[in-house]
């Protein structure tokens, strides 16, 4: 397994480790109820160091950006950052990731899951017909992601950069804890606010922004954040969380995510008759929420069926909600019982557990 700048921090503080991703991850350290409620009322640390980072510049990198991704990143300007998704020949979903704006039709920065970083690496490289300058910067970028309400107000005294006031999806650069050339950016995987922070691994950075960070959060007791409660955290809010709810064989429109499909941009993106014929047919199946009605713990991969216990679907996501004191998961079932409200049962140890269609966010 590989090991993140953070790995011997994990160790030391207790946390449970696991293989995620090729790499040795803190999986949780004072158990994940007590770490979701950290970011969900105040304040916590998680190392994602694992995710990959690409760098594609020159004049042809807004052209390779915008014929494999779906969101139109022509749209971004200097410090600003998009949601979106690259597609492969079939129309299903090789990623979901983030393009940073480094330098407008010039520098972009694609983040990426850590599980993909080869393929995607791979799959944009093929497309890279005019020779954007590519490079993959992966190893040696270090990612923090301090997340919750009082994140921010947190960090500020560590840099003379205004992030307090840092809108959803913008970043700026500059120097955090007297580390030079930081990139902060107003996104997450949780809900809660708060930013992430990239930086190269050299000359000690990581010990030293690390250490500032828990020591400056003390009197506010910040907390480090496992992979677990991450998972409880994003599902809550009902973001995908990709080889779950997003894979290779699932649609932008499947998935709900035709907001970032932008199928009248100007540059054809791969597959993007594919999705245009969807949105005009129509899609078969969707991704939804539920939330249980009967007692039970939806779990990835369970059947869902309908009344008369015929299958129409599956579970992608499920758990117990901190937040909210209920059962809730997400799946993909066929469109005629996608309505919200519509009673569905999981289908659990041979046993059809009623539940129903929700709203996400969950409330």
């Amino acid at each position: 397994m590989k090991n993140t700048p953070f790995t011997e921090k994990h160790i030391a503080l207790g946390a449970k480790m696991a293989e995620f991703a090729g790499y040795n991850m803190p999986i949780s350290y004072s158990g994940i109820n007590d770490e979701h409620a950290a970011v969900r009322n105040n304040a916590g640390v998680f190392d994602v160091s694992h995710m990959g980072e690409f760098i594609l510049k020159g004049e042809q990198a807004l052209d390779l950006i915008q014929r494999v991704t779906t969101n139109d990143a022509s749209k971004l300007t200097n410090g600003k950052a998009q949601y979106s998704a690259l597609t492969n020949n079939e129309g299903g979903i090789v990623d979901d990731l983030i393009v940073y704006c480094i330098e407008e039709n010039k520098v972009y920065m694609l983040v990426v899951n850590a599980s993909n970083i080869e393929k995607d690496w791979n799959w944009i490289n093929s497309q890279n017909t005019n020779n954007a300058e590519m490079h993959n910067i992966s190893d040696k970028t270090c990612l923090l992601a301090i997340q919750g309400p009082n994140a921010c107000k947190i960090l500020q005294p560590l840099t003379d950069l205004d992030i307090m006031n840092l809108k959803y999806y913008t970043f700026v650069k500059g120097t955090f804890a007297g580390v030079e050339n930081v990139l902060i950016s107003a996104t997450g995987y949780t809900g809660s606010g708060g930013v992430e922070i990239y930086f190269e691994d050299k000359d000690d950075c990581a010990e030293k922004i690390w250490n500032t960070i828990f020591e400056v959060g003390a009197a506010s007791n910040i907390k480090p954040i496992g992979l677990a409660a991450r998972d409880t955290l994003r599902l809550e809010m009902g973001y995908c969380l990709y080889g779950n709810d997003i894979d290779d064989t699932t649609s932008p429109l499947e998935a709900g995510l035709g907001w970032i499909t932008k199928l009248n941009k100007t540059t054809n993106f791969i597959a993007k008759e594919i999705l245009e014929k969807q949105k005009v047919e129509g899609i078969r199946r969707k991704l939804v929420g539920f939330e249980m009605i009967d007692r039970g713990i939806p779990r990835h991969h369970y059947q869902i069926v309908d009344k008369d216990n015929n299958v129409i679907g599956y579970v992608t996501s499920g758990t117990q909600a901190p937040s909210l004191g209920k059962a809730i998961g997400l799946g993909y079932v066929t469109v005629e019982h996608a309505a919200l409200d519509s009673e569905i049962f999981i289908s659990i140890r041979n046993n059809a557990v009623r539940a129903k269609v929700v709203k996400v966010p969950f409330a």
